[in-house]
């Protein structure tokens, strides 16, 4: 399924930097830009570290998945466009006011591996708060640093 929206002026800038190369993520808010080249949650989780305030900011990601998509609430942002987007991640998004498109949406985001679903958003399962979304991703992070996805 895709859903064309092209959104705001500072959306489409965000996705033609997202399009150009090998960024993995991008927030835009007129003269501002921040970019990364991080995989997974990473970028998101040191921009929220670093105290960023994206309030007003149009996102554009490679994948968004639920555990993303409460980590863009956490943030402040507007608008997310995913290339690739979880059906979690858009009901997040929507719930909490954030404007949000895809280029393909899917039913859930799968890991690196392709051997099952990504470890954020089962760590986000049944989570509704996204300060407790976050405190489970930052878990799972440190579970998986440790050698023990479990």
């Amino acid at each position: 399924m895709r859903q064309e929206n092209l959104g705001s002026m500072d959306l489409q800038q965000a996705r033609a930097l997202l399009d150009e190369g090998n960024l993995t993520c991008v927030l835009k808010h007129g003269e501002t830009t921040l970019t990364s080249t991080r995989r997974g949650v990473a970028p998101l989780l040191t921009w929220l570290d670093d105290g960023i305030d994206a309030a007003g900011f149009a996102a554009a990601d490679r994948v968004v998945g639920n555990g993303a998509a409460f980590l863009y609430v956490l943030l402040g942002v507007s608008e997310v466009y995913g290339m690739v987007m979880s059906d979690a991640a858009l009901q997040t998004l929507s719930r909490f006011g954030i404007v949000a498109s895809y280029g393909q949406l899917v039913d859930h985001i799968v890991n690196r591996t392709n051997t099952g679903c990504c470890p954020m958003e089962e760590a986000v399962s049944g989570i509704e708060d996204p300060k407790k979304a976050h405190e489970a991703i930052v878990a799972r992070l440190a579970k998986m640093a440790s050698g023990n996805a479990q």
